[in-house]
């Protein structure tokens, strides 16, 4: 059976399951178009051009525009909507279900087909959700166990408070914000906090809504345009952080059985710190955050559901690395790039001496974070390093870089050896000396690497670890500020040199500026 199912909105994507085999999971703002892109016409044609026949099933994921709601809508877990239907000449089952359930199903056929649980819980939390959903044997949701909503809405909202850019009135909180305040509530204490920073918290808490943003009433507050930085702000975000962590802890010890395991979805999936929390604090029998936990693997949790709604069971098969082949769509001016055949070894020697390299290889991430097919490496020890790939990206200098390690060395350099090939958990460095990607207090978001998972990347690491004695390097995402993911070479090129990288590496080739 082949599902294609598209998701409406910001974060535009499709995604195509073929006999619940994953074949492709296309986000409309990978290759160089605007950040939270809605689904565009040639990320449809990305598609087409790619499938030998029209699908069995045409899905369209659920959400709201305005007030109205686009297929099977925004909210509830109500059965999906099915019905036969005309596309290209062929009949076809037209299906369509919740924004909500895209979030469900996406968790639960992403995680591992190994446990077979009688229960299990899903988290949905993101910028207008935040609920437990307790599924039963046979997949359906037994219970819904709401919480807070819109919990990313606030988290991104404190943000926007202390940002004084952000208008009084009007606007709406940058979800986007959520990454950039994770990195500043590393700089804040908790124990810091006093009354006024914590009745802030607490009253944003209690908002009726984030939408729109209600900054003006929030004036007699010391967060109140404080600026991003300040102390006062990187207090109220470490406070906020755990505030809202534990309100689900809480709720999910009082309503959900213990030893269960936990999925989770929705944005603040992304925030590794509340990852790392729920793995840590023991209650569930495992942990599984996809990849894609945003919205930016709701069309694939839209395909899930219709796959599910045929064959009574979620589980499909899927590769990170589910995006497009890289386009060779020009070369790069001899006159100033010569080309040579890729030597991992060469290449490690060049990122010791402090070299940056764009590192490109196959098919791109599904998801929001590079993970070594569409990267900016360098070495991790010089801090310095740090402050230049965030020059680079044009980032704040705050913003933590994350590395990439073998997972031969991570009981070495670190405190957890577990894999996360992901990038979705903070670990805690056991060692000094790796500047470029210590965060201030003292962790980071570490995408473990093995030779099964991405063998060029771990043939890389190794290199490297013969040249400095750990096969670890910052790894960043590789794309223009505002833009999602480079997958043209003219593109890279453009990048390159406008930014002073003297090295793109491309499949088995090795770029380097003359």
């Amino acid at each position: 059976m082949l599902v294609a199912a598209c998701k409406p909105g910001h974060d535009g994507a499709i995604a195509v399951l073929d006999d619940g085999r994953l074949r492709f999971s296309l986000e409309s703002e990978k290759d160089s178009f605007p950040r939270h892109s809605p689904f565009t016409p040639s990320t449809m044609l990305h598609v087409a051009e790619r499938l030998d026949r029209v699908p069995d099933v045409v899905a369209l994921g659920g959400w709201q525009s305005g007030r109205l709601p686009v297929g099977a809508g925004y909210h509830g877990v109500a059965a999906p909507v099915r019905r036969s239907t005309r596309f290209l000449g062929e009949q076809v089952e037209l299906f369509s279900s919740s924004h909500v359930r895209s979030h469900i199903m996406m968790a639960l056929g992403m995680a591992p087909d190994s446990e077979t649980p009688r229960e299990q819980a899903v988290l949905v939390w993101e910028g207008v959700t935040g609920a437990f959903y307790l599924i039963g044997e046979d997949y359906t949701v037994q219970r819904e166990i709401p919480v807070l909503d819109q919990p990313g809405a606030r988290y991104a909202f404190l943000f926007a408070l202390a940002d004084p850019t952000f208008a009084d009135t009007g606007a709406v909180p940058d979800l986007s914000d959520s990454g950039k305040l994770m990195a500043l509530a590393a700089f804040g204490d908790t124990a810091h906090t006093d009354d006024a920073i914590t009745d802030t918290v607490e009253r944003i808490l209690r908002q009726p809504t984030l939408y729109p943003a209600p900054k003006e009433s929030f004036r007699d507050s010391p967060v109140y345009n404080a600026g991003v930085e300040s102390e006062v702000a990187t207090t109220a975000a470490a406070v906020l952080s755990d505030r809202l962590f534990t309100e689900f802890s809480l709720t999910a010890k009082e309503e959900l059985p213990p030893g269960i395991p936990l999925r989770i979805s929705g944005g603040c999936g992304l925030n590794c710190e509340w990852n790392a929390r729920w793995r840590s604090e023991g209650y569930f029998s495992s942990v599984f955050v996809p990849p894609c936990t945003n919205d930016s693997g709701s069309a694939l949790g839209t395909a899930i559901d219709a796959w599910c709604s045929s064959t009574g069971d979620p589980h499909i098969e899927w590769d990170v690395y589910s995006g497009l082949e890289f386009e060779w769509d020009t070369a790069p001016d001899p006159a100033r790039w010569s080309c040579v055949p890729l030597d991992p070894r060469a290449v490690a020697s060049a990122l010791a001496e402090r070299r940056i390299v764009a590192w490109v290889q196959g098919r791109w991430e599904i998801g929001p974070r590079a993970l070594g097919n569409r990267s900016l490496l360098a070495e991790p020890f010089d801090p310095a390093t740090k402050d230049r790939l965030n020059t680079i990206k044009q980032r704040e200098d705050y913003r933590p870089i994350a590395p990439c390690c073998r997972v031969e060395d991570l009981a070495d350099v670190f405190d957890d050896d577990t894999p996360d090939p992901h990038m979705l958990y903070f670990r805690r460095f056991r060692t000094d000396g790796f500047g470029a990607v210590t965060h201030v207090d003292g962790t980071a978001r570490v995408q473990t690497v093995s030779q099964a998972g991405n063998a060029k990347l771990h043939e890389l690491l190794t290199a490297f670890a013969a040249e400095r004695g750990t096969g670890m390097l910052c790894n960043t995402s590789l794309n223009f500020k505002g833009t999602g993911f480079i997958n043209h070479l003219s593109d890279l090129t453009r990048f390159c040199e406008s930014q002073g990288i003297d090295d793109m590496v491309v499949g088995d080739a090795w770029f380097r500026r003359c």
